[in-house]
């Protein structure tokens, strides 16, 4: 790892030497006369004599910031490739909160449905044959027995 960061290290120096040295060049035809087309008297690769102490930086730059670039993606890919769940930890699963312990409602069976249907007949039938009488009671259901949940 502390590999990775003498070249991360090195490759940003030499970013900013590069950047710096090539600002600091001048153009071919920089002049007044290559403003206005004169340069036009120079060879094709420039017939600038030897080479200046500012294009030897930058070459030598140049090179050092290539060979930074395949160092920091070989050292960065020599770790195995895995997938982002596996280099993740694996944490224990988050726990269920506990259920409320209110009196839990229970669900009535097809049992009890059909024995308080039949209760519930029985008592509009008894209530149509007394309704000769004055009064009528009205119907209270009555709530079906609560079985513990099965569980």
């Amino acid at each position: 790892m502390l590999l990775y960061y003498a070249f991360a290290t090195l490759h940003v120096i030499v970013c900013v030497i590069l950047v710096l040295v090539v600002l600091l060049q001048s153009g071919r035809g920089a002049d007044l006369a290559g403003a206005f087309g004169g340069g036009a008297t120079q060879t094709a690769f420039g017939s600038r004599g030897p080479a200046s102490f500012l294009s030897k930086m930058t070459t030598i730059a140049a090179i050092v910031f290539m060979l930074t670039s395949i160092g920091l993606s070989l050292i960065s890919t020599k770790t195995e490739a895995k997938s982002v769940l596996e280099r993740t930890r694996q944490s224990a699963p988050a726990r269920k909160a506990p259920a409320p312990t209110s009196a839990p409602v229970a669900t009535p069976t097809p049992e009890q449905i059909n024995r308080r249907v039949e209760e519930l007949e029985k008592q509009k039938a008894a209530g149509k044959a007394g309704a000769g009488s004055a009064q009528q009671q009205p119907e209270k259901p009555t709530a079906p027995a609560q079985q513990p949940p099965n569980k």
